[in-house]
């Protein structure tokens, strides 16, 4: 058996250890690491048991909730939360679009996919139920970026400009895969920033593969996710009125350090395919991407309830011309904005705006919490996962991200910062006023 094999079963097994005997939180970052080492689809996976390890991983979840039901019920009900009323109401969406798809049996397959993930996110929800737990899953995901960043970078180019063939679960090319690592840039940042010298140094190289590996996957739309997300993050650790002492001369620092490395990093062929996103007038990455999200806003008019999953893939020869097309008969409409809406219709798409706003409602009320307490730092945490949420909605503007796992573990841990620094706190000194009574006159 290989060391990368043996590996991920250390790995595994420490993590359900983990899970049972130290905190309820590494069931779930045990989940995020299967997600990423992804063994089905790696050379090293056939050295393995042969058993669904990410099945394994979720009913580890589930089990650990079922125990420890009614203590992690008391500290995280679910109804607490907006985001996630919408998300059921999203997965209710799936279901009825079935009514209607355009191609049922794909449709029907995803609905399975979401409604599985839909009861990952609200166990998980109840699982990560503090600070610790949070810090936990942050740096789960950070640490699968880091593997993938890895294996990139010891694949190397392998189709043209850019590399392919790394496959995570539910994505399918470089545009997918890239945009998964789009929201660990401002999250690392934040890390560099909180962290002792040996986690820094250690952030540092995590940057440098995750970096690479974007350069290699050489997307569009993830380039545009980052500078959103990590050059956003900066500006608030610059010049926010709540920064600390030595807080602007070290974002300085790390951003030049970034700059930097990114510029040793990247070669000709990557700024050749990011020069494209100049010219508007291409049909791939500028005029053609507006015509298909036209065409999809006809089709949402025509059919307002949606079209199901590959509705728009299905009807684009009959909306768009062969020339805009580029002579493909099936095109994705390029959009996760677009994509929802010609799923699960116009209801669908406002279910999935509304959960955004009540994770980032609940978010902004735990931020002006933290800085009446006097906790700068974990205000920036919390911007620092608002910024991670915001670069992969930016990314997933150009790219057919709806369906995306990683897009709904963002908004799970916006929501959960949400809770921890602000749901909980508010319950607790609710608890107290009502033992103190009212108030006698």
């Amino acid at each position: 058996m290989s060391k990368f094999a043996l590996l991920f079963l250390l790995v595994f097994v420490s993590g359900v250890f983990a899970a049972i005997w130290q905190h309820a939180a590494f069931a779930f970052v045990l989940y995020e690491l299967v997600f990423f080492l992804n063994p089905s689809d790696r050379w090293w996976g056939n050295e393995l048991p042969g058993i669904s390890y990410s099945f394994v991983a979720s009913v580890l979840m589930l089990s650990i909730l079922a125990m420890r039901y009614k203590s992690l019920s008391n500290k995280s009900p679910w109804l607490e939360h907006p985001a996630l009323k919408w998300l059921a109401l999203m997965l209710v969406s799936y279901y009825l679009a079935y009514l209607w798809a355009k191609i049922p049996q794909a449709h029907d397959n995803f609905t399975f996919i979401f409604a599985k993930l839909t009861i990952i996110i609200f166990v998980a929800y109840k699982l990560l139920d503090s600070e610790k737990a949070l810090d936990y899953a942050i740096w789960g995901y950070v640490v699968g970026c880091a593997y993938i960043g890895y294996l990139a970078t010891i694949t190397g180019r392998n189709s043209g400009d850019r590399l392919e063939g790394i496959n995570l679960p539910q994505s399918g090319d470089a545009n997918d895969v890239a945009a998964v690592l789009v929201p660990a840039c401002s999250l690392l940042l934040y890390l560099v920033w909180v962290s002792s010298r040996k986690v820094k140094a250690l952030c540092i190289v995590f940057g440098a593969f995750i970096a690479n590996a974007l350069v290699l996957f050489n997307s569009r739309g993830a380039f545009l996710g980052i500078l959103s997300s990590a050059g956003l993050f900066a500006m608030f650790m610059i010049f926010s009125r709540y920064r600390q002492k030595g807080q602007r001369a070290l974002a300085v620092v790390v951003v030049i350090m970034g700059l930097a490395g990114a510029l040793y990093v990247t070669d000709d062929i990557f700024w050749e395919r990011m020069g494209t996103l100049e010219n508007l007038e291409s049909r791939e990455s500028g005029s053609g991407r507006m015509k298909f999200w036209v065409a999809a806003v006809d089709m949402a008019v025509e059919y307002p309830l949606g079209m199901g999953v590959g509705g728009f893939n299905s009807l684009a020869s009959l909306y768009l011309t062969d020339e805009e097309r580029l002579g493909t008969e099936f095109r994705s409409v390029h959009s996760l904005w677009f994509q929802g809406l010609t799923e699960i219709g116009w209801h669908g798409l406002a279910f999935f705006v509304f959960m955004l706003w009540g994770a980032y409602k609940i978010s902004r009320l735990a931020r002006k919490r933290l800085l009446e307490i006097g906790e700068p730092t974990t205000y920036f945490k919390v911007l620092a996962l608002e910024c991670a949420l915001f670069g992969f909605l930016v990314t997933g503007t150009f790219t057919n991200q709806f369906r995306t796992e990683i897009l709904y573990w963002m908004v799970l841990l916006v929501a959960v910062a949400g809770k921890v620094y602000y749901l909980q706190p508010l319950a607790v000194e609710r608890c107290q006023n009502k033992e103190r009574g009212p108030k006698s006159v």
